[in-house]
């Protein structure tokens, strides 16, 4: 590789949201030149809990796409994956699950998240326990050294971590001493990959919790600028009067620091706020909707340009032109994990139209 290599990507769930973008996205934008980067469409983890809803998923797969040309992301410089149209995901997938021990697997904060907020209690399926696993292979197919994602996705990475080090340590007699620096330089397979997190590690939904959609509590890439007023307008800090000294660590200032980028005037408006010095909550929501919309604006106005079927052939044409790309790499990789397996019984092709 002539150049460090990124993996990072989402879930089709829907059309991305503010927290998606300063938690992960303003992140690729920023390393695009400086890394070779694949993004993944995580369109197999969503049929762990919605297998009953195919056209919604593929609708999904559309719009994060949709979303991700229009921040800015270039499918010439990055390369952007299908999950389900890389076979050697799947078969890394099962590998690794023999590496990973059940009771750890089911630890995992990705499952108990998902859980919780879906409301799935004991009725998930079979496969769905398989997403952590999944989420390592997603990763380790790929090689990356760096895994760009929001706070709250951390945790998440250290599976993929540990089952790296076993990997290499069982199939490839890498020391167990070794620091995670160095395996491949002592012999491994898989760099063991860190998270590198976003200018803002977690932004909540204007209730305070988890922006999700499934909450309703979420502000799009797509929303329109009445919309994104009347969700900020909605957030609540329980400040009765503009004369009342106000707490600056509320919820409201959690958007004024991610969002007005003028340190000066964040400054300003927090010593006014915490003195009661004649400024109420309307006026701090009115310049954080405006500094939002004028992110938001720009995005909307290039999304729109896909919003036909014309624009969602192309946007199929570079899923595919960027799959192909991927499965080089893919392929590549899973050879050389069967190699060290002891399982290079013969070489595979994969052709894809």
């Amino acid at each position: 590789m002539s150049k460090p290599r990124i993996l990072t990507g989402d879930t089709p769930t829907g059309k991305l949201h503010l927290g998606h973008y300063v938690g992960s996205i303003e992140s690729r934008l920023r390393l695009q030149d400086k890394y070779d980067c694949y993004f993944l469409i995580a369109n197999m983890h969503a049929f762990t809990t919605r297998a009953d809803k195919p056209d919604e998923i593929r609708q999904s797969t559309i719009e994060i796409v949709k979303d991700w040309l229009a921040c800015g992301i270039d499918p010439d410089r990055s390369t952007i994956v299908l999950q389900t149209e890389v076979p050697a995901i799947a078969e890394l997938t099962w590998f690794l699950a023999m590496l990973l021990p059940f009771n750890r697997v089911l630890r995992n904060p990705t499952l108990k998240t998902e859980i919780e907020d879906k409301g799935l209690g004991d009725s998930y399926s079979f496969g769905f326990p398989m997403y952590a696993v999944g989420q390592c292979a997603d990763i380790l197919i790929f090689r990356p050294e760096l895994v760009p994602v929001g706070e709250d996705q951390v945790a998440h990475i250290e599976p993929c971590r540990e089952v790296a080090r076993r990997f290499n340590q069982l199939y490839c007699g890498v020391d167990p001493h070794t620091e995670d620096g160095d395996y491949v330089a002592a012999g491994g397979l898989f760099p063991i990959p860190k998270a590198e997190v976003g200018r803002v590690g977690r932004l909540p939904g204007v209730d305070g919790k988890k922006m999700s959609k499934s909450l309703n509590n979420a502000i799009y890439l797509s929303d329109t600028a009445k919309q994104i007023k009347k969700k900020v307008g909605s957030i609540f800090t329980g400040r009765q009067t503009m004369d009342e000294p106000g707490d600056t660590t509320n919820l409201l200032f959690d958007y004024v620091r991610a969002f007005i980028h003028d340190e000066s005037r964040v400054a300003e408006l927090e010593k006014k706020y915490s003195e009661g010095d004649n400024i109420g909550d309307g006026h701090v929501k009115v310049e954080v909707a405006e500094a939002i919309e004028k992110i938001v604006g720009p995005i909307r106005d290039r999304r729109a340009e896909f919003d036909s079927p014309a624009g969602e052939e192309e946007i199929v044409e570079i899923i595919k032109a960027g799959t192909k790309r991927a499965n080089l790499v893919a392929e590549a990789t899973l050879y050389e994990a069967k190699k060290a397996m002891r399982l290079d019984f013969g070489g595979r092709s994969l052709e894809q139209r």
